[in-house]
């Protein structure tokens, strides 16, 4: 019994391990994984066990070279384990949201699971559940843009090179020049930001961390060049000091400013920072802000977004420039010819 048991627990680990075409894992690959997980197997076990799995799983062997390569089909959508309401919910909320936020392929590569969603969800219509799709919404918060198509061998590219840890030659749209330029790319870390994604790497033989949009990668193939890693680099440690948040300056702020209601009742519910202090209403109905934030550009493109329902009052250097702000727009429109 104890055998059996071993056995079909090793079936189990190896069916996990097989990806869906057309990616692949190589018999030998298999061979290494389950002794990471504490199986120890011949390859050609692996082998007969996996011509006996086919007869009954959807898997394919390219057996055009040794080792064999193994995958399920394409079109495969596995039904364990099974979903309940609430995670089949989630998913489709889970699928709303990254469509604006991730490219259409990285999508896609969940489409099994939200696809197993979906049928979940409309197989309770007996249940009251057959207008589900029409209760259910994610929505972002401020305007999101349609994310900048990717390649997806490009895709599947950084995704393998960032994980494996394997240099890349890529042909790259520069947007400040207008111009393909050709780098030798060792990625560090991927970051998806609003409709970019980003891939940070180092270029060549320098060792400074600079971000590519995936988008205006046109080409990509692996190099034989020695992959140079970056020991001391966090992705975390990254954003944290401004890397995507167009910096001020490294220090934080103290921001004191009178916003509406509504504001502040939001504010209230999802604060600013962790250092954050809204007083009692005033006389107009304002409340007084008082909160520790990062001085960086973003949050200031933030308050201009609110418009009059915020008046900043500290720092001063950002109540002049939203001051400057303001005092354009008014020149702007004031001559637009309206009564």
């Amino acid at each position: 019994m104890g055998t059996q048991r071993d056995t079909l627990f090793r079936y189990l680990t190896m069916l996990q391990l097989i990806p869906r075409a057309p990616q692949f894992k190589a018999t030998t690959t298999l061979q290494a994984l389950l002794e990471e997980r504490g199986f120890s197997v011949e390859l050609r076990s692996i082998q007969r066990d996996l011509e006996k799995m086919s007869l009954h799983f959807p898997l394919q062997c390219d057996k055009r070279e040794r080792p064999y390569r193994w995958s399920f089909d394409t079109n495969f959508k596995s039904g364990l384990p099974a979903l309940d309401t609430a995670t089949a919910l989630t998913l489709v909320l889970a699928e709303e949201y990254l469509q604006s936020l991730l490219p259409r392929m990285a999508v896609d590569r969940l489409g099994p699971q939200f696809d197993s969603a979906r049928r979940f969800l409309d197989g309770l219509q007996q249940n009251g559940y057959a207008d589900w799709a029409r209760r259910v919404r994610a929505i972002p918060d401020g305007k999101a843009l349609l994310p900048a198509p990717i390649r997806a061998e490009v895709w599947q590219g950084i995704s393998d090179a960032l994980l494996n840890r394997q240099a890349v030659d890529v042909c790259y749209l520069s947007r400040q020049k207008g111009d393909i330029r050709q780098y030798t790319l060792h990625p560090q870390g991927l970051v998806a930001r609003h409709s970019v994604s980003y891939l940070l790497a180092t270029v060549n033989d320098y060792d400074d961390i600079r971000q590519f949009a995936l988008h205006r990668i046109q080409t990509l193939a692996i190099t034989d060049i020695a992959f140079r890693p970056q020991p001391d680099f966090c992705v975390d440690a990254y954003i944290r000091e401004g890397g995507f948040d167009y910096p001020l300056n490294e220090e934080s702020v103290q921001l004191v400013a009178r916003i509406s209601p509504d504001l502040a009742w939001r504010l209230s519910e999802t604060p600013l920072s962790e250092q954050q202090q809204l007083s009692a209403p005033g006389e107009d109905g304002r409340i007084t802000l008082t909160a520790t934030i990062h001085n960086d550009q973003q949050t200031l493109w933030w308050l201009t977004g609110f418009g009059a329902r915020v008046e900043v009052i500290e720092p001063l250097s950002w109540r002049r420039a939203l001051a400057e702000q303001a005092r354009q727009l008014h020149d702007m429109y004031r001559d637009s010819g309206d009564t």
